[in-house]
């Protein structure tokens, strides 16, 4: 790679949703259901290939979790990237599926990474995190439906974690059953109740076209799972089903029994699906990067979102989901924003969705507050923007946007007669929300309101 000159950015889109993304690849472990139908046998971890490019990474450095992150952050620096606000993503496998011992391991093994020292626990390295060099502001772990009990609920909490993704594809039992699944869509419900109430963002990841599907069933699953308060995911991906090699699917495909969706119709239904994503959702990514030589049919394509959003722009087509919106994306020239309230049901419970916008619609920052009851939970707190270092002040970072939302997020528990505020934060943040007036307390961010009433 070309060195960057003198405070150029390479790639700058790699941080322009305000954190700098570190993905860790777990070691290869077998999914204890069987395999899917779609998905690849290849020596390395489910459904990804040899030659994709985090999986490459991750065999350079022996799916080493702290060489893993050493090499991220590194290559971050070295295209002048801000390495400060670390949104840390383990990928590869069904997390809770690995030993207990291991999880803990691997976990601090990161923080370590982050911290560059060896902690003599898991405590003790995430305290070291609060206030070090690399902070993680962000924790993802991915899981199965079937893989996400209240133990392993509670022991995300406690690594810090902040975000779940769910491998949910479709909610359809019968086609669960078809691609051997192994799970059914009631796990996914009792999984997403259970993320929520304990303050988790929750991602789901989404495979239209799958044997037994049509177009038309992917787009009323879209629909479903947005108007179904069981559903509601903060974040989805939209990996359209393709037939790999490796996969059993592959010879059903030669058999005449299997026809993947061809391009132009790939790209209708994900335009489709992006103009009923509401806004308090964020599609994170669409196609998965699958390496050509692994593709026996399907799109080969993984720049079809650059396209379809260049046409929608052009088009001047209303999206709402929050990617779209994004500030970092945008291109605005309006930088007068002000805070909009949505509210909607979800799971037993209103969530009271906050966003900083101008008048054009576009998204500044945003506040996921979750009410149920008296109880009263903050589960994502994020400002857009170009990453900047911490005590930096950019454009969009670090210009208060943050503290409003939270103020205005605790007005609300305030008039509501909700007595304290929890905040599901990443140990990185901790620092930020201490000078707010919260305490640390079971893992979370807690606060004692004085109430209007």
């Amino acid at each position: 790679m070309i060195k960057p000159k003198k405070n150029e950015i390479r790639k700058p889109s790699k941080t322009k949703a305000g954190v700098t993304p570190v993905a860790v690849i777990l070691p290869p472990q077998k999914c204890k259901h069987g395999t899917c139908l779609f998905c690849p046998t290849l020596n390395v971890p489910q459904s990804y290939t040899p030659k994709s490019p985090a999986i490459m990474r991750a065999m350079m450095c022996e799916y080493d979790a702290a060489k893993q992150v050493k090499s991220r952050i590194k290559a971050f620096e070295v295209m002048n990237h801000p390495t400060d606000k670390i949104e840390l993503i383990i990928m590869g496998g069904t997390f809770f599926d690995y030993s207990k011992k291991f999880q803990e391991e691997f976990i601090k093994e990161c923080f370590d990474a982050m911290n560059g020292k060896v902690s003599k626990n898991i405590e003790e390295a995430k305290k070291i995190n609060e206030t070090a060099k690399h902070r993680c502001v962000a924790l993802c772990l991915e899981t199965r439906p079937d893989s996400c009990s209240d133990s392993d609920v509670k022991r995300a909490l406690e690594f810090g974690c902040t975000r779940v993704e769910l491998g949910v594809q479709i909610v359809d039992d019968k086609i669960y059953k078809k691609v051997k699944r192994g799970h059914s869509v009631k796990d996914v419900v009792d999984a997403t109740k259970r993320l929520r109430d304990s303050g988790f963002k929750i991602g789901y990841h989404l495979m239209p076209g799958l044997p037994g599907s049509n177009l038309k069933h992917d787009l009323s699953m879209i629909k479903k799972i947005f108007s179904d308060e069981r559903f509601k995911p903060d974040h989805i991906k939209i990996y359209p089903c393709q037939v790999i090699k490796g996969a059993e699917l592959e010879q059903l495909y030669y058999n005449g029994e299997y026809k993947p969706y061809i391009e132009e119709e790939t790209k209708k239904l994900i335009i489709e699906i992006l103009k009923l994503v509401p806004r308090y959702c964020r599609v994170m990514r669409i196609m998965r990067e699958i390496p050509p030589e692994y593709l026996t049919a399907g799109l080969k394509r993984i720049d079809l979102r650059k396209e379809i959003t260049e046409e929608l722009r052009q088009n001047k087509i209303k999206i709402n989901e929050i990617r779209f919106r994004e500030i970092g994306f945008s291109g605005t020239e309006d930088f007068n924003w002000k805070i909009e309230k949505i509210e909607y049901y979800a799971n037993d419970g209103k969530e009271r969705f906050l966003q900083a916008v101008n008048s054009e619609n576009v998204l500044f920052g945003l506040l996921r507050l979750r009410i149920k009851g008296k109880k009263a939970i903050i589960r994502e707190l994020h400002v857009y923007g170009q990453a900047e270092r911490l005590g930096k002040s950019g454009i969009i970072q670090h210009q208060g946007i943050g503290k409003n939302l939270m103020k205005e997020a605790e007005e609300i528990c305030e008039t509501n007669n909700i007595g304290e505020i929890k905040v599901i934060s990443g140990v990185g943040v901790r620092e930020y929300y201490q000078n707010l007036g919260y305490e640390l307390k079971n893992n979370y961010m807690i606060k004692i309101l004085k109430n209007k009433k």
